[in-house]
């Protein structure tokens, strides 16, 4: 490579950081802690020198990286970045989101990014959003309904671009017309799946791409898992849409849980195997949620509050306590006297009295001689759980 330059020159930290995304995979610990204990510039003088391994590096690793490092040209692929309207960012830039040092030395070495707003800002207040590729129609109907929601509340919606409960979930805050990035396991100038190349170039359009591999680089099964822990680290909370046992989402919800984020659930039918993963969270410390109000609550400020959830307000439900104890005294089939509703309601003669001459006001009990009754309509609406018209 040339142009790394000496350490401290203009360009040469970051142009050493572009270097090892082209050698080192993404999440390499070991070369994670290269670059904390020696920094960037000299770990790219040791594999560009082809000398003695690094420590923790076997001999056939070394010689891989060696052939790997033989091969890169940062100063290419940043030039490409530039022409694609990439821009590489590296920790210690004003942009970088300071949550993904919740990594440690699997934090990203640089990110390339596509899009014009700050990652750094939109990360402050983001929710990932992640599931099932092969979803359901009610997956991806809760995906795109939660992420609009988001949305509406001012949330970005972070997900993989992948198809299933990813595309809805992008889609549903594109819908609302709300903030969402994604984070992809492959060159963001080269948008996968292909047939969400549209949908990709529609978030770079009116979000942000991110990826930690250079332009060009293609996806690999690894790739997508270790992709995972990004998404997982940049957002306040992870909520798992779909999943089923042996989905890559509930990586997702595990990186989220070991780093101290929120993660969330949506319940599917018990009888569905691609909601069994999400049942298995739940069952452990995910909380189960419904709707994007219930998200924002975990991962919102003190008083952003999901409303409260209750059942319809039925007319008796507004009556005194007093009313209600004489109206649950009546017999269900037949008229009783005041003595027998006094004593079933606890009260006196007089005060039931009084209660039922109310109660008849409101429709719910008739009178028959000396005695009392609930009223037909009474009888109908207390059967099915609804108060008198």
């Amino acid at each position: 490579m040339t142009g790394v330059g000496e350490p401290g020159e203009p360009g040469g930290e970051r142009l050493a950081r572009a270097f090892l995304t082209r050698v080192l995979e993404p999440g390499d610990e070991i070369g994670g802690a290269w670059v904390r204990e020696r920094g960037a510039e000299e770990v790219v003088r040791r594999l560009c020198g082809g000398g003695e391994a690094l420590p923790g590096a076997t001999g056939q690793r070394w010689t891989g990286l060696l052939a790997r490092a033989a091969r890169a040209e940062p100063e290419r692929d940043l030039a490409a970045a530039r022409e694609a309207g990439v821009r590489f960012l590296c920790p210690g830039d004003v942009e970088w989101p300071g949550p993904l040092d919740d990594l440690g030395d699997a934090r990203p070495l640089g990110l390339w990014v596509r899009g014009r707003p700050s990652l750094r800002m939109w990360a402050l207040r983001s929710v990932a959003l992640v599931g099932a590729r092969a979803c359901t129609e009610y997956g991806a109907h809760m995906a795109a309904t939660l992420a609009a929601g988001l949305a509406e509340r001012g949330w970005v919606v972070v997900s993989g671009g992948a198809y299933g409960v990813d595309g809805a979930a992008h889609r549903g805050a594109l819908a609302a017309g709300g903030a969402t990035v994604a984070v992809l396991a492959c060159g963001v100038d080269r948008p996968y799946p292909r047939g969400h190349t549209e949908l990709i170039n529609r978030i770079a359009d009116q979000g942000l791409v991110v990826g930690e591999l250079p332009p060009g680089d293609h996806p690999t099964p690894s790739r997508f898992i270790l992709r995972n822990r990004v998404i997982a680290a940049l957002t306040g909370g992870t909520v798992v849409v779909e999943a089923a046992h042996r989905s890559g989402s509930l990586v997702t919800a595990r990186a989220a849980q070991r780093l101290g984020r929120h993660t969330m659930g949506v319940p599917g039918p018990a009888t569905s195997g691609l909601s069994a993963g999400v049942h298995e969270l739940l069952r452990g410390e995910a909380v189960l949620v419904t709707d994007a109000a219930e998200v924002v609550e975990l991962v919102g400020g003190i008083g952003e509050l999901a409303p409260e959830r209750r059942g319809p307000v039925l007319p008796r439900d507004l009556l005194e306590p007093d009313a209600r104890r004489v109206l649950a005294a009546l017999p269900g089939r037949r008229a009783a006297a005041v003595d027998e509703i006094a004593r079933e309601g606890g009260t006196t003669k007089d005060d039931a009295i009084a209660r039922l001459y109310e109660l008849r006001a409101l429709g719910y009990v008739e009178r028959h001689g000396d005695d009392w009754k609930l009223t037909r309509q009474a009888m109908v609406s207390l059967r099915v759980g609804r108060g008198p018209c």
